[in-house]
C-alpha cells in the first residue's frame, strides 16, 4: 500500500493540471471551456475523472493511515494490513458514492 500511496500522489500532480485547465478554460474563453467541457463529459474524460477521483480519495484515506500511524498505534502487522484493506474498499466505496451522488443530484 506504501508504493500505492506514492503512486497516487504522483497521479494527482497530474489531475491537478487537469482540474487547473478547466479552470484556466473557463476564465479564458467560452469557446475554450466548452471545449474542456466536451472533453471531461466524453467516456475518456469521465473516466479520468472517476481515477481522479479515485486517486484522491485513496490517497486522503492513506494520509490519514499515517496519520494514525504517526501516534504510533496501529503499526502491528494484523492491523497495518486490516488499516490497507479498509483504505482500499474505503476508497473504492466513497468513490462509487461521490459518481453515485453526482449523477442523482446533477
Amino acid at each position: 500500500m506504501s508504493v500505492v500511496h506514492r503512486a497516487t500522489g504522483i497521479v494527482l500532480y497530474f489531475g491537478t493540471l487537469l482540474v487547473a485547465l478547466w479552470l484556466i478554460s473557463a476564465a479564458t474563453s467560452e469557446d475554450l471551456f466548452n471545449q474542456v467541457n466536451w472533453f471531461f463529459g466524453s467516456w475518456f474524460g469521465r473516466l479520468v475523472l472517476f481515477g481522479y477521483t479515485w486517486t484522491l480519495l485513496h490517497h486522503m484515506l492513506g494520509g490519514i493511515r499515517h496519520l494514525i500511524w504517526d501516534t504510533i498505534t496501529g503499526l502491528e502487522k494484523h492491523t497495518a494490513t486490516k488499516m490497507a484493506w479498509a483504505t482500499l474498499i474505503g476508497s473504492v466505496t466513497l468513490t462509487l458514492l461521490v459518481w453515485v451522488a453526482a449523477f442523482v443530484l446533477g
